[in-house]
């Protein structure tokens, strides 16, 4: 269902065929973009097109013109919100050295130390609905990367992409890998099933990667935001493979967790000396929009943790309705959201 104006314009837009729709005003009047979940639902559900779309709805939507219009109106205040909250950014003398000092500067919460020491099974099913958002189509975004760079950085980007995707192997992609813990842990495993429950924090942090892929200017700022994924994901894997563990879960449970510590092993080495590096060897002028990208994933995810965490302090679900344990089916804007 819409969550104010502007996802109402487009949920309802999106239950008839293509055709003219109003112009929000000012889409970030009065409200924080990062958080509020009209308007990140409204961009998610306009991004979405370009992945699976949705059941019922026209697939000439996602290249009309008006659409696009409308998208990029929302896409403008999001991007210069973004860039506010990450402050200014100066070109780095080694991207290498700038993407290690952008991690060791960050100040937010631990989500993955909460959730080893003391997550309930609750809460890390609630924290792997959050997670749906990204990890049942993870990899594709940055995927949107690879034919707008050459080089090292496109072999090293490939490399990792590989990976991600399983070698080729479908029950080896990591998508699977985490649709395999979503149902350990009884969860509808249906691609967008909760995304009626998915809060404007957490819509953030996938909007933010489609921006950056669907956008060829933005490719360095791309191959920042992979660089520090990579860069950082061992210790966050392994304490929620821990966690998972803490709670009884078995070993199919925690392997999307355990493959991504080996994995990212050895692609934190791959992302900062091969494909951050090598990209701005050969486009210098990126280097600084490199930076850029690590800094708004380490803002973005700040973000969400604490929405999660101070949420379940006060004895609240994170999520917006408090029925996580139920099943979802897939969303039908022409029907379900009306």
């Amino acid at each position: 269902m819409s969550r104010g104006p502007l996802s109402e314009v487009v949920i309802r837009a999106f239950a008839g065929p293509p055709s003219p729709i109003g112009l929000p005003l000012d889409p970030g009047r009065g409200v924080d973009l990062l958080a509020d979940h009209d308007f990140q639902l409204a961009l998610y559900c306009c991004y979405e097109l370009h992945y699976r779309g949705f059941d019922g709805v026209d697939p000439d939507w996602e290249w009309w013109p008006p659409l696009l219009t409308f998208r990029r109106s929302l896409e403008k205040a999001f991007e210069e919100r973004v860039r506010d909250e990450v402050g200014p950014v100066a070109e780095p003398a080694d991207v290498r050295l700038a993407l290690a000092d952008v991690i060791a500067g960050g100040s937010g919460p631990s989500l993955s130390g909460y959730m080893a020491e003391k997550g309930s099974l609750e809460e890390m099913r609630e924290f792997c609905i959050h997670r749906s958002a990204y990890q049942l189509k993870e990899a594709d975004p940055h995927t949107w990367g690879i034919p707008r760079i050459t080089g090292e950085a496109k072999a090293a980007m490939v490399e990792i992409q590989a990976d991600e995707y399983g070698g080729g192997v479908e029950t080896e992609m990591h998508s699977t890998l985490f649709a395999d813990t979503m149902e350990e842990l009884s969860l509808d495993t249906t691609y967008g099933a909760y995304l009626d429950l998915i809060p404007g924090p957490t819509l953030a942090t996938v909007n933010l990667v489609s921006l950056l892929g669907l956008h060829r200017r933005l490719r360095g700022a791309l191959v920042g935001h992979l660089a520090l994924f990579e860069m950082t994901s061992v210790t966050p894997m392994g304490r929620y493979s821990a966690a998972l563990e803490r709670l009884g879960l078995g070993a199919r449970a925690r392997r999307f967790y355990d493959v991504h510590v080996v994995a990212d092993a050895v692609h934190e080495v791959v992302a900062s000396e091969r494909l951050a590096a090598g990209l701005v060897r050969a486009e210098p002028e990126l280097a600084a929009d490199v930076v850029f990208g690590a800094k708004a994933v380490m803002v973005i995810e700040e973000r969400f943790a604490r929405h999660l965490l101070d949420a379940w302090a006060q004895g609240k679900t994170s999520l917006l309705d408090p029925r996580p344990s139920e099943g979802r089916r897939a969303i039908d804007c022409g029907q379900a959201w009306d």
